[in-house]
This record gives structure tokens, C-alpha cells and sequence, in this order.
């Protein structure tokens, strides 16, 4: 990462200097009024971090069968109920 973070000025005015430290592989911090904004990374490091993300979701299957499991305990319970 930069030393410092960019204020959204910054940023702006020399996007160009942003986006080349980026796709040197240092993701640019950018602040706005002094708090947090965004970071911007290369396209390389954008990619890596959907490839984590994708590979830590559960599939579709799995959420299937977690809901399934959830309605059973549903229906046991409610069958097991003493009025």
C-alpha cells in the first residue's frame, strides 16, 4: 500500500499515478473527509479476491440441504409439541 492514503482530491487529480501504483501491484488507500473510502487495486488483485470469495460460498447444493435440515427440525418440533 501507498505510505499514505489519498484524499479524494488527491485521488482525482492524479488518478493516473492512482491506478499505475495499483497495477504495480500496491493497492491505493483513498480517504474522504478524513475517513475510509475505497481502495483501489489492480485488476489481477480484484480478480484473486472474487476467486476467495467464490471458493469460500457455500454451493447452491449445500444451502439446499442446510435449508432442508432446517425445515425437518421445523417439523419434528412442531410435531413433538405438547398442547
Amino acid at each position: 500500500m501507498s505510505n499514505f492514503p489519498w484524499t479524494l482530491q488527491e485521488a482525482k487529480n492524479r488518478f493516473s499515478v492512482v491506478v499505475d501504483a495499483a497495477t504495480r501491484g500496491q493497492p491505493q488507500r483513498v480517504t474522504r473527509r478524513g475517513r475510509p473510502a475505497a481502495v483501489v487495486v489492480s485488476v489481477e488483485a480484484y480478480e484473486r479476491l472474487q476467486d476467495l470469495e467464490r471458493a469460500a460460498a457455500p454451493s447452491f447444493g449445500k444451502l439446499l440441504r442446510l435449508h432442508r435440515r432446517g425445515a425437518d427440525r421445523r417439523t419434528v418440533h412442531a410435531k413433538t409439541r405438547v398442547n
